[in-house]
């Protein structure tokens, strides 16, 4: 089927759904509202791919993060990132030891599973460097030796839209390699008023439990990646992303000078990969157009910039997406 590899059956897909549907419903115990957000963290699990989430603080990023991470019984690190932050605070560093003279070396928090970059736009060039080789490469160099990362390994990172005062603009070359850019909004009036009345009234908040292990979670990842696309759908996804850089090759004339850069060939890749997985998570063997539809905006936002005509006139990459999606030809 697919990539020249026999595709799952159903059976194997209700398997490993099942795992992934608990995980879903054990952060969701603490986690209230977000639905999409917490789908968007099980699709990096599931195709190895960073995520980053965009918010007003107070909106359970972290704590979504952290959940996520108790309920797979993973190891966790959050790190908080700073202007005066070193790369060494990040990968780790050789430490001298006098007495035997010799060097041993300290691992950073960047040796997890899961690691959430609180607020990353706030560290400097030299940190998105070191930064960037462990999510490209999942490996990072310390003096001569170079340290692998075990899998799972997954940087979810988070950044303030509204505050940029003492903030780092990340690099494209970075941003390139976050698979999704999360976008999290405000609870709704039900969903504030049951985390006030969780949160206000001194109740017990309850505890995640452990329901999947990394073993279970690698598992399902190798399945999620069999799911079948047909050449039409990933015709559509190079479709889509051609029309990022060329909308008027597309027959969108009305995106004519609007568009200062489109997305890389990454985003075709990205964009199948998150199909398969949206696909399997709904327990489909195959995936189809919706599926492509469902994660273009967020596989999509961060790769497309704007011209300052557009600026000029309102108009956003949101804005240019979806008038994308609505001028491509669905198969």
């Amino acid at each position: 089927m697919s990539d020249g590899m026999a595709g799952p059956n159903e059976a194997q897909i209700q398997e490993h759904v099942r795992v992934c549907n608990d995980l879903v419903a054990e952060v969701a115990k603490v986690v209230v509202g977000q639905e999409a957000m917490i789908q968007r963290l099980v699709v990096g699990l599931l195709t190895g791919g960073h995520v980053l989430l965009e918010g007003v603080p107070g909106l359970a990023k972290t704590l979504t993060v952290r959940s996520l991470a108790t309920a797979i019984d993973t190891d966790f690190a959050r790190i908080q990132f700073t202007p005066d932050m070193l790369p060494a605070d990040v990968i780790g560093t050789e430490i001298f030891n006098p007495r035997e003279g010799s060097y041993s070396v300290k691992q950073g928090p960047i040796f997890s599973n899961l690691v959430l970059a609180d607020e990353i736009n706030r560290a400097p060039a030299k940190v998105q460097a070191a930064l960037l080789e462990a999510m490209q490469e999942r490996q990072v160099t310390i003096g001569d030796t170079t340290y692998s990362f075990e899998e799972p390994f997954l940087v979810l990172a988070t950044q303030n839209p509204i505050e940029q005062e003492g903030t780092y603009p990340l690099p494209e070359a970075q941003v390139d390699r976050f698979m999704l850019k999360v976008v999290v909004g405000y609870p709704s009036k039900e969903e504030e008023m049951k985390i006030v009345d969780r949160m206000a009234s001194g109740q017990t908040e309850p505890v995640v439990s452990k329901v999947a292990t990394p073993a279970q979670l690698l598992a399902a990842r190798k399945v999620a990646a069999q799911v079948f696309v047909d050449e039409k759908v990933k015709g559509y996804v190079v479709d889509l992303v051609h029309a990022t850089r060329d909308p008027k090759a597309a027959g969108i004339d009305d995106l004519d000078g609007m568009i200062d850069a489109g997305a890389s060939p990454r985003a075709s890749l990205f964009l199948t990969q998150a199909a398969k997985a949206g696909a399997f998570l709904q327990g489909r063997t195959y995936a189809t157009p919706h599926d492509v539809k469902n994660f273009a905006l967020d596989v999509l936002r961060h790769r497309v910039a704007v011209t300052y005509e557009a600026e000029a006139q309102g108009r956003t990459s949101v804005d240019v997406i979806e008038r994308i999606l609505a001028g491509v030809l669905v198969p």
